[in-house]
């Protein structure tokens, strides 16, 4: 089966189509009063984490009022097609995480929407009820061949990284654990410290509190490092499965009705948000690396992060789920 996949495995050109002629023509700067900062999925998890601490960094740095607003739903699909319908004058930004894939196409980064700055990328983490816990991700792989009928994983939402994540480790392991997409992250932890499902992959910031206060047990991180929050943790790959490697990352985009001057402003804001102290302080602790550079340098990294995925659904080597 083929998936879309947004921001970066289609894209044309490296040149940005922004400063559209509707928006010069109507003479409106961007934004007109306030800026609205849309996460396509409900509080609580990275992306919504993220947003807001950088939303108000962001607000202390233009002097505008910058509003979160969530608009949860199909994996970020919503949110994609809010942002790409506005105008200019309406101040939209999004934060799009990724890599993420649909199964239908939808408003892509480099097309409908301009690239503005990678915010962070870091790892996920396998994740399961501290009660009656496995001992290890060894373990629970071994208990899922012998009884799949018993394991599934919750995730943000189908086609996000986590799914990714999932699929790509039922492929090293040669397991079948079902996957059970959320409307976001902050659903999918809620779910299984309570023990309604028996794992989940998610990113850090959201599953680090429960924990530290013993509502989950950590099985592994997906990146090929450990987090200094989570030390005692392995990686997938130190379990025995050498070259699993899963990262995520969190853009932010525009409409491409943007002026190219404005996009160049909010760009600039944005990199000093990501280096003061308190948004340093979140990617820290939640083992993430803060994100900058240019437009064009995050549109040439989701293409490059984008292929990769790309190419292992094309071999049949992951799948996911219509």
């Amino acid at each position: 089966m083929k998936y879309a996949i947004p921001c970066g495995a289609m894209l044309l050109s490296i040149a940005l189509p922004v400063g559209s002629a509707s928006a010069a023509d109507t003479g409106q700067d961007w934004p007109a009063k306030q800026i609205t900062w849309v996460v396509g999925f409900v509080p609580g998890g990275t992306a919504d984490v993220l947003t807001r601490i950088a939303a108000k960094e962001l607000a202390q740095k233009t002097k505008l009022n910058v509003i979160v607003e969530n608009r949860p739903g199909a994996s970020g699909a919503i949110a994609l097609q809010l942002v790409a319908r506005s105008k200019a004058a309406d101040g939209y930004l999004l934060t799009v995480p990724g890599p993420l894939i649909y199964p239908t196409p939808q408003p892509e980064i480099g097309r409908e929407l301009a690239p503005v700055m990678l915010m962070a990328q870091g790892p996920m983490v396998i994740v399961g009820p501290a009660r009656d816990a496995k001992q290890n991700l060894q373990e629970v792989l071994s208990d899922a061949k012998r009884r799949p009928e018993a394991w599934s994983y919750g995730s943000s939402g189908n086609g996000t990284s986590q799914n990714l994540a999932g699929e790509l480790l039922n492929q090293y392991a040669g397991t079948k654990i079902v996957h059970v997409p959320y409307k976001g992250g902050g659903q999918a932890v809620a779910d299984v410290a309570g023990g309604q499902i028996p794992l989940a992959i998610l990113g850090s910031a959201p599953v680090l509190p429960q924990i530290k206060a013993g509502a989950l047990k950590a099985y592994a991180v997906t990146t090929p490092y450990r987090l200094d929050s989570l030390p005692d943790v392995p990686t997938v790959a130190e379990t025995g499965f050498k070259g699993y490697a899963a990262t995520q990352w969190f853009s932010v985009a525009a409409s491409n009705t943007i002026a190219r001057e404005q996009l160049e402003s909010i760009n600039k804001a944005l990199r000093e948000a990501v280096t003061t102290p308190e948004f340093k302080t979140a990617v820290d602790n939640a083992g993430m690396l803060a994100g900058g550079g240019s437009p064009e340098e995050l549109l040439t990294f989701i293409q490059a992060d984008n292929a990769k995925w790309k190419t292992l659904i094309d071999s049949g080597a992951i799948k996911l789920a219509n």
